[in-house]
């Protein structure tokens, strides 16, 4: 599972570069880059994504995020080195990517979102979601592998 299966950026090229300037947006959104990057890492972890999870760690990285913080991600509810708005955050990206388990039930998630983020951040929130979920799909489906660098 070296290699993708298909060279999809090239064979759907205007497909590819929409969603990258959809993506571009969004860096330069208000939730600022490492709030974004822990997102969208989390996404990446619940869709199994090993070449989106390796990039947004490696993102994470640059940005400074400790060791300790990125290797508990997956349980952010039970570590207590998170923020109120990180936990927000995190709860809305886990609500907005398993849809089908919390369809009924978003309420709680979004009224936590209200308690910590402008109407902005949430639209800006909810559109990083949705964006990495999309790449996620592509990433997954076309096998893209990840980087095999060391991450510093």
């Amino acid at each position: 599972m070296n290699q993708a299966r298909l060279p999809w950026t090239q064979i759907a090229p205007k497909s590819y570069q929409a969603m990258a300037s959809v993506n571009a947006s969004i860096a330069k959104s208000t939730l600022g880059p490492a709030l974004s990057e822990l997102v969208q890492t989390r996404v990446s972890q619940i869709n199994g994504c090993a070449f989106c999870l390796d990039m947004h760690a490696r993102d994470l990285r640059k940005h400074g995020e400790t060791w300790q913080r990125l290797n508990s991600l997956s349980t952010w509810r039970e570590a207590g080195f998170y923020s109120d708005r990180e936990r927000a955050a995190l709860n809305w990206a886990e609500t907005m990517t398993r849809l089908s388990d919390q369809h009924g039930d978003q309420d709680g998630a979004f009224n936590q979102l209200k308690e910590v983020f402008s109407e902005q951040e949430i639209v800006e929130l909810s559109w990083t979601i949705a964006l990495i979920n999309g790449w996620n799909r592509m990433a997954v489906g076309m096998r893209q592998p990840p980087s095999d660098a060391p991450i510093e």
